[in-house]
């Protein structure tokens, strides 16, 4: 079941967001670590491995080295970060739910068109 446009765009980025902490607890454990390894260790493509290492390089969370990504101290900076934003965005997810939840009991949940088709026409 899909849901709204936004909201299928919000829930992407969170998997991607997913895949970094997965990449990241990896590294933790076993860094320094290429490519290759990480996918066949977390069983991901090759270019999603790719693309969250591009990433968290970026943002200073991991940095290359001659043997493969290894973490750096910003790490856990970046996790405490994305667990306020996980904090309020689980608020803000919940209070959406009630306002839907109300919305529907309100008997408001089925949609109207917002331009209808004119009545048909009867010969007489």
């Amino acid at each position: 079941m899909e849901g709204t446009p936004l909201a299928d765009r919000i829930l992407a980025e969170l998997e991607l967001l997913a895949r970094n902490v997965d990449i990241l607890e990896r590294l933790s454990d076993n860094h320094p670590m290429g490519i290759i390894r990480l996918s066949e260790a977390l069983k991901l493509p090759i270019h999603k491995v790719r693309y969250s290492l591009h990433l968290l390089e970026r943002q200073g969370v991991i940095e290359p080295s001659a043997e493969g990504a290894v973490v750096t101290e910003r790490a856990q900076e970046y996790l405490r970060d994305m667990e306020r934003s996980l904090d309020r965005m689980s608020e803000i997810t919940r209070h959406l739910k009630e306002r839907s939840s109300a919305f529907k009991a309100r008997g408001q949940g089925t949609p109207v068109p917002k331009n209808p088709p004119p009545p048909a026409r009867t010969r007489g």
